[in-house]
């Protein structure tokens, strides 16, 4: 059994959507959907420093992106069908698409409407996000919430990142949960918490705008490791998400306890199939980086039955 994951904020790199581009389709739809959200896509993906695409408005629309038009390149006219997709935070709004619960160009418009209220959001916030690697999971979760942290994306294989006011983390960081080590993250608030509250109305809206069907294969939901076939609750969810934790852990759980075989992850491939290597070492792994990558990832996700 074949799953299809799609990652979140944070896979960017610079340049990442160069080679992407040298196939003219896919150059006149970033072209287009740069028009439809007001923000240049192109150069901010092949041109732009790390500074510029960590900015949260620009990061997001570009990671969704580069998962659909990697999907496109590799998987179109191929007869090849998935049973599960699963996306880590915004990569939800991707694997949706993918999973054609909306177009691309809704999903463009729905995660620059993310993108841009979870900014708006973090402005002013005095909060943030750490990493908090290793430790045993319930002693570190009891010490963030001692804290008044939120444990806001639960990633499976001792990663657990904090997020809440930056004087909580700084006494975060002052005294680890024993075990464990803190490793302050590059982002302008506390995503996934009570401070995105705001993003999730604003998400709504945007939300409400877009054309929903169920999707053609089970979609595993951030939020509990469900499995959902209905579109509209999918759409929910993910607006729902913005301000809850992503338990990334859970879905992977899901991927294992539905005896998933293969899971194969769309560019910036990586993240998630490291992840998913630690947490459950049985399921094999392709991630998709660059357009080299095509001819591999059709091979694997035939020899997982994905036809």
């Amino acid at each position: 059994m074949l799953a299809l994951l799609a990652p979140g904020q944070g896979a960017q790199t610079p340049g990442f959507l160069a080679p992407w581009l040298e196939d003219s389709t896919s150059h006149a739809l970033l072209e287009n959907w740069s028009k439809l959200i007001d923000l240049d896509l192109i150069r901010l993906g092949t041109l732009s420093d790390s500074d510029e695409i960590r900015e949260t408005s620009h990061a997001q629309p570009l990671l969704v992106a580069a998962g659909l038009i990697s999907a496109m390149q590799t998987f179109a006219g191929q007869n090849i069908s998935f049973d599960y997709f699963a996306g880590h935070s915004v990569g939800e709004i991707t694997a949706a698409s993918l999973a054609e619960v909306f177009d691309g160009d809704s999903a463009m418009t729905l995660v620059n409407a993310r993108g841009r209220a979870m900014s708006a959001a973090a402005t002013g916030s005095n909060s943030g996000m750490s990493a908090v690697l290793g430790g045993d999971r319930e002693t570190v979760v009891a010490a963030l919430l001692a804290l008044g942290l939120t444990p806001a994306n639960e990633n499976g294989g001792g990663q657990i990142v904090a997020a809440g006011s930056l004087d909580s983390l700084a006494k975060l960081a002052e005294n680890p949960p024993a075990g464990s080590r803190v490793r302050p993250l590059q982002v302008s608030g506390a995503f996934h918490t009570s401070v995105m509250q705001p993003a999730v109305t604003k998400l709504a809206d945007a939300a409400r705008e877009i054309t929903v069907t169920n999707p053609v294969a089970p979609v595993i939901s951030n939020r509990d490791g469900a499995i959902i076939t209905g579109g509209d609750e999918l759409v929910a969810r993910i607006v729902g998400q913005v301000a809850g934790p992503v338990r990334w852990d859970l879905c992977m759980q899901t991927l294992a306890d539905r005896g998933v075989t293969g899971v194969i992850e769309v560019a910036p491939g990586g993240t998630l199939t490291g992840l998913v290597k630690r947490a459950q070492p049985a399921i094999e792994l392709f991630a998709i980086k660059t357009p080299d990558d095509i001819a591999g990832a059709r091979e694997f996700c035939r020899s997982h039955g994905g036809m």
